[in-house]
């Protein structure tokens, strides 16, 4: 009669069997000093306008914070490694580049559908009390996945894989078990400081340390009134996020577009978007492109906002006539946005 295989290595093989390429456990209190360093950057005020990292500050600092029965965490990857050079378009002017994890399916569904499975089996397997999550939850999955084993916080603060590069969506599964836990990632940045010196904005006070502040994700995405005037040359053509300290990450050289999940494919129209079409967009047509992408959460106004900032900077008179009507839009932060853009494409040499 075969030998029964450890329920570790059952867990990782229902991982990979639903798609995620890592799969490591640590122990719930395995990453101790994530509710420090958390406190120290919202005490600096790096989280900028996201809130929420404060008010749940007690939940995120550890996973007995936000469930207090919690003995192991299961940390989970997908790769959304991807296969064209996400630079490439730095210079076309007459597009929006859209950050490759968005270019896809909502990776907040993908994963979530996994991580469901995955709990609905372990549950029935095992016998035991867990909780899933992708990142809208008040989890650390960074350090978590660090203690698991699945790599290192590299010094752009996202997790780095020797396998899989900086292209991994996180998810984790807290669970009542006692499982084994793994041996845990060790830093393999040496000095390499790549994604220090592409960052467009100067985001990174030190390694290691993001000021989320001047980051054009977060820019792009989660601030929502006017983008500060002297982040908006460094935007560039940028729309929606920015992959720039992840795409020059060394490590990404092992990251095989193979392992992607077909989900994460990228929808042709999001790839190279024109920033003619996108100006046009009311909020009916704005939902209707983004249906089904994480973008879709942004709303259409900061859509138009961050596409307004990408055609000043273009140097493209022929955006003229779109940025002209979006002067007179109902959202004042729109109407600023094409007013800055006006004059730039008026004014500024090209």
């Amino acid at each position: 009669m075969p030998e029964h295989k450890p329920l570790e290595n059952r867990i990782r093989a229902k991982a990979a069997e639903l798609g995620f390429v890592a799969c490591g456990i640590a122990a719930a209190d395995s990453a101790p000093r994530t509710g420090e360093r958390l406190r120290q950057w919202l005490h600096d005020g790096m989280h900028g306008d996201m809130i929420w990292m404060e008010a749940r500050a007690h939940h995120r600092e550890s996973p007995a914070g936000l469930w207090p029965e919690v003995r192991s965490v299961i940390a989970l990857g997908m790769s959304y490694a991807p296969a064209a050079d996400p630079l490439a378009l730095a210079d076309a002017h007459d597009v929006g580049r859209i950050s490759v994890y968005a270019q896809g399916a909502d990776y907040h569904d993908v994963v979530k559908r996994a991580l469901k499975a995955l709990g609905r089996w372990l549950a029935t397997e095992a016998g035991c009390d867990l909780k899933v999550f992708v990142d809208t939850a008040p989890v650390m999955e960074k350090p978590l996945s660090e203690a698991a084993g699945l790599g290192w916080q590299g010094k752009h603060t996202n997790l780095v894989s020797r396998a899989h590069g900086s292209w991994l969506f996180l998810g984790a599964i807290y669970t009542t078990l006692d499982l084994a836990p793994d041996t845990p990632g060790s830093d393999a940045c040496g000095s390499c400081d790549a994604c220090q010196r592409a960052c467009p904005t100067d985001a990174f006070p030190q390694p290691y340390r993001l000021d989320a502040r001047r980051c054009i994700s977060y820019l792009t995405i989660e601030h929502a009134g006017p983008i500060p005037h002297e982040f908006r040359k460094g935007i560039g053509n940028r729309i929606y996020g920015c992959d720039d300290c992840l795409a020059v990450c060394p490590w990404n050289k092992f990251a095989a577009t193979a392992a992607r999940n077909l989900a994460f494919a990228p929808r042709a129209e999001l790839t190279a978007p024109m920033l003619s079409d996108l100006l046009a967009l009311d909020d009916a047509g704005f939902r209707q492109v983004f249906a089904g992408s994480p973008i879709k959460r942004i709303g259409r106004n900061r859509m138009i906002r961050n596409c307004l900032i990408a055609a000043g900077n273009s140097g493209n008179g022929a955006l003229l006539p779109a940025v002209g009507v979006l002067r007179d839009d109902p959202d004042p932060v729109v109407a600023e946005a094409a007013g800055w853009a006006h004059d730039q494409l008026t004014f500024s040499p090209p």
